[in-house]
């Protein structure tokens, strides 16, 4: 193919892209991000308890059996005389409450359903455990650690962290993923049908919840421990089909990070930087900050080989479909009576291994043929992509390998899970439910298969440089035809600023600067890597060499601690800061307008608020120190 031809075929995917976010997803923004924090916390309120409602239907319901039984003409619901074969002998059915019918037909659907469509910020803001994880913040009641400087002999206290160094810290991938394997075995082998084992286990899980919320601070339970957290990352990363891009977003409080809401009712960032990066502040910097680490491949190959083992088992053990897709496994009454029982049952003949082996054994077997073929395949086409392109880049094999993943992960989910519920409804409303299961997966698809790190890159550098533009309050409305900033793609940001007439070049540099400051502080960039990683944004501007290191040593002179390599910085502690400052200058400024106030020094009351706060943002003397200096000198 000639490089004309290849251009050519590379501005028709610029084109198509551009009018497929500008015409089907224009700007708009993911419904979870309109509303108030208020509201959105009355949601939970309300989807928790109705939550709590079904899980104790598990453990007592008397009245929705009535709606099964064969007499019943009127039920969708009412068992009939057909029968479901089970190795070789037609199951016995009887009346059944519907509580955990309902909990895998319908709800843990609507779950896979909504983070592929809304993406995990809608999903985490909802999420029951993750509503119920933050009763001991709620409480004020979470585990606090003392520190004691050895030289000076000062005592502090903050908030317990799990630290990204730990063991956990480095592992929870994989303790998440074995959870969400032993969470499916267990389904097949004790919950499926038992409602009393189900609810336990639902109920275990939530103290659980509660208190990984007590023993560690910010989402630590969402972050480090919860076993949908692999399934969040198969089907939001990197985002949702209707979700948000925090990284070009001019709000405060993106995504679905922490926040609450102050007196005033203005909506406060609560973030404690419990993970760095974080996908509630930002999933596709996470997604690219990860997406070549083992971990990464492990579950999203692992997750489709799991949910293959966990569909196709049931045909093992029973010896046909229609034992799964009549619902009857979510209401067997043997269950737990079959765990030594055989377990496959092949060739209409049982095969002598127990169901409580041959469960961990077929679906360990499908998870780790995912994960080696997946990963075999991935690699074969990152070799043979790189000879014939090298511009390619092994993370954009990896990232279309995962978007293939999820698109074939997400349609067969869906051609099993809450199948027992759609064969009651009429043929044309099945057929409508694929229909919309399969154009959502291929726009999802489409918009995935289009974005790349340098795409992210370029976006982000665009959003930070129209910033900048807005500080320096240039007139560029005759330039926008009645359009806001806000609404520029970043190629026509890079455009305005070069026909922007008072756009000196002092103005640039200033701009520049700005730019370079913020991406310090984010850990986006660092001192050393600064140069290559601004250059398309220097080359837009027409930034030097020369010019970029005078504005570092311009940066150091004026914040040291910006180019210290002895002080880490990221995008999540720079909102703790930024919370925490917030707050600081609220009460500061109320101080400060009292009519009574005849002293400097602080109220009790006054230290005990800020002591509070310290502990919560885990903010330490240096940080407070200079936060207090500088908020001091503006008021």
């Amino acid at each position: 193919m000639s490089s004309q031809t290849q251009t050519s075929a590379s501005e028709s995917r610029l084109v198509l892209t551009d009018l497929w976010e500008t015409t089907v997803m224009g700007n708009t923004k993911p419904m979870s991000s309109q509303l108030p924090e208020r509201k959105m916390h009355w949601i939970r309120w309300v989807l928790t308890t109705l939550w709590l409602l079904i899980i104790a239907s598990l453990f007592y319901d008397p009245w929705t059996a009535v709606l099964t039984t064969p007499d019943h003409l009127w039920s969708p619901l009412r068992l009939t005389d057909n029968c479901v074969a089970v190795q070789g002998q037609c199951m016995v059915q009887e009346p059944y409450p519907l509580g955990a019918t309902l909990f895998w037909g319908a709800i843990v659907p609507s779950g896979i359903f909504i983070l592929l469509i809304f993406g995990h910020e809608l999903w985490r803001q909802i999420c029951p455990l993750s509503f119920l994880s933050q009763i001991p913040r709620a409480l004020g009641k979470q585990r606090i650690l003392r520190r004691e400087d050895k030289k000076t002999g000062t005592v502090r206290f903050k908030l317990a962290m799990v630290k990204s160094n730990s063991w956990l810290g480095r592992n929870y991938e994989y303790i998440q993923f074995s959870y969400l394997f032993v969470g499916l075995c267990g389904r097949i082998l004790f919950f499926d049908a038992n409602r009393f084992v189900l609810g336990s286990w639902l109920v275990f899980t939530i103290v659980a919840s509660i208190a990984v919320g007590y023993f560690y601070g910010g989402k630590s339970w969402c972050q480090y421990f919860c076993p949908m957290a692999p399934v969040q990352s198969v089907f939001s990363e990197p985002r949702g089909l209707l979700g948000s891009k925090a990284h070009t977003s001019d709000s405060r409080t993106t995504q679905s990070m922490c926040r609450t809401v102050t007196p005033e009712g203005n909506e406060q960032s609560a973030c404690v930087a419990c993970q760095s990066p974080c996908i509630d502040i930002d999933s596709e910097r996470t997604y690219w900050d990860s997406i070549s680490s083992p971990q990464e491949s492990l579950t999203r190959y692992g997750y489709l080989g799991l949910m293959v083992g966990f569909f196709v088992y049931y045909y093992l053990y029973a010896g046909n479909w229609g034992y799964y897709f009549s619902g009857v496994w979510s209401r067997d009454p043997n269950q737990l009576a079959s765990l030594m029982k055989p377990g496959l049952y092949l060739f209409d003949q049982p095969i002598g291994i127990p169901k409580l082996i041959a469960v961990p054994l077929v679906l360990g077997a499908f998870t780790l043929t995912a994960i080696l073929l997946g990963r075999w395949l991935t690699n074969r086409a990152k070799i043979h992509q790189l000879q014939r392109n090298p511009k390619i880049g092994a993370d954009l094999v990896q990232h279309r390998f995962f978007v293939l993943t999820t698109f074939v992960a997400f349609n067969f989910f869906f051609f099993f899970a809450g199948r027992p519920f759609l064969r009651l409804t009429p043929l044309g409303v099945e057929v409508f439910f694929d229909a919309v299961i399969f154009v959502a997966s291929t726009l999802w698809a489409r918009q995935s298969w289009a974005r790349n790190p340098a795409l992210y890159s370029r976006e982000k550098l665009a959003g930070s440089l129209r910033k900048q533009l807005e500080k320096l309050k240039l007139n560029s409305s005759r330039f926008l035809e009645g359009r806001h900033l806000e609404d520029l793609n970043p190629d026509e940001v890079y455009v305005l600023a070069k026909v922007l007439p008072d756009f000196t070049r002092e103005k640039q540099r200033q701009a520049y600067k700005g730019v370079v400051r913020e991406f310090l502080a984010e850990g986006y960039v660092n001192p050393a890597n600064s140069l290559n990683r601004l250059h398309h944004l220097r080359k837009e501007l027409d930034i030097s060499d020369n010019e970029h290191n005078l504005v570092l040593e311009e940066l150091g002179i004026e914040d040291p601690d910006l180019l210290s390599p002895y002080r880490p910085h990221s995008l999540e502690d720079q909102i703790r800061l930024s919370a925490y400052k917030d707050l600081l200058e609220r009460l500061l400024y109320l101080r400060k307008n009292q009519t009574n106030l005849v002293t400097v020094e602080l109220t009790s009351q006054e230290a005990a608020v800020l002591r509070s706060l310290s502990r919560e943002y885990a903010i330490s003397p240096m940080e407070a120190d200079r936060i207090f200096r500088d908020l001091n000198a503006s008021l």
